[in-house]
């Protein structure tokens, strides 16, 4: 059997989940290794209309800066930003964030194709998409799009996710190459510590 191909660096990695995605976020990101370098962008699924409580709750349970990503601040090191309900979430060639009220996609916004769509055109190969678990298809565009620009991308085995239809919808498209990864919840949290070990200060 040949060697797994080494990892690429990464500057960026965008994560995307619906349904069942609070709890798959909070094992992903439990207790990683500090400092953290890598920059996280997630987009959750929520209701439109009420308040995000997702940067409290996660700030308070995380080593690691957790903030609401706003319109026109940087791409912050060692952060985890989530997108704001209500609002699709770009990511600007500059690395800078851009909030857009356009449509729906998928009956979402935010957009986890947006976000994944726009994060490929601005980082090219230097990042890596992670699609998690959901009960719809947002994400699995995005995530061929990030494999079309030549960056990483990782999908939660679908029998491990809470509702596997998110993830299905991307082994579906992404035919018949498939994802670079197909793991489990725990491997991908290995997979995502990996990523920060290879990426410079």
């Amino acid at each position: 059997m040949p060697a797994p191909a080494p990892l690429p660096a990464v500057d960026l990695v965008a994560i995307g989940a619906s349904a069942g995605g609070i709890d798959a976020l909070m094992r992903l990101f439990h207790d990683l290794p500090q400092p953290w370098r890598l920059p996280l962008v997630a987009v959750l699924h929520l209701p439109e209309g009420r308040d995000s409580r997702l940067a409290e709750i996660f700030g308070r349970r995380l080593g690691l800066p957790v903030r609401e990503a706003q319109d026109k601040a940087p791409v912050a090191p060692g952060t985890l930003h989530f997108a704001p309900p209500g609002y699709h979430l770009f990511i600007e060639r500059e690395r800078v964030f851009s909030l857009s009220c356009e449509p729906p996609v998928l009956y979402s916004r935010p957009s986890i194709d947006l976000l994944m769509e726009t994060a490929a055109d601005a980082y090219g190969p230097r990042l890596a998409g992670l699609l998690l678990t959901g009960a719809n298809e947002d994400g699995a565009r995005g995530l061929a799009a990030i494999g079309a620009a030549g960056g990483l991308t990782a999908v939660q085995r679908p029998d491990d996710a809470a509702v596997p239809q998110m993830p299905q919808a991307a082994l579906d498209l992404l035919r018949p190459r498939g994802p670079d990864h197909v793991l489990p919840l725990p491997r991908l949290r290995q997979l995502l510590m990996q990523l920060d070990s290879l990426h410079a200060p």
